[in-house]
């Protein structure tokens, strides 16, 4: 599934609060209904507008739900899955894992407002090309004089 991108694992504890539309994403996953090949892991499907999680805006579409309320989500068919989250109560406890594509360069080089930009080389090449043309267009033209 990572088409030949090393993703970087990152972990984190999300608290919500049940909402009218319950905690406000679905999942898929589980030994019987594996979401990625040889992973029986449970996966968030889809976040629901204005829900719980779209709220609180920290769980994303993607991530892996290790354990809820301090119980592990390993080895468990999809429907056992779907009764821990539907029987979690009010407030609940998430273990996640985020899936994080790395950047070119190294981490944190960029301000929290600036745009990626453009890379350098898409620049320098062809200022280089057309700078290295005029010089042997100029040292052609001086020949002939």
């Amino acid at each position: 599934m990572n088409g030949g991108v090393d993703w970087v694992l990152s972990e984190e504890v999300i608290n919500l609060t049940r909402g009218p539309s319950g905690l406000g994403f679905n999942i898929v996953g589980g030994m019987d209904q594996q979401y990625i090949a040889n992973d029986s892991g449970i996966y968030v499907s889809r976040i629901k507008e204005d829900g719980a999680a779209a709220l609180d805006g920290r769980l994303q579409e993607g991530d892996k739900i290790l354990a809820i309320n301090g119980r592990d989500l390993k080895n468990l068919l999809h429907k056992d899955a779907v009764e821990l989250f539907r029987n979690a109560g009010c407030d609940v406890s998430l273990k996640v894992q985020h899936r994080l594509q790395p950047q070119n360069g190294p981490a944190g080089h960029r301000g929290d407002g600036e745009p990626d930009g453009i890379p350098l080389a898409v620049i320098l090449v062809p200022v280089l090309a057309i700078a290295v043309a005029t010089v042997w267009a100029f040292m052609r033209y001086r020949q002939r004089m």
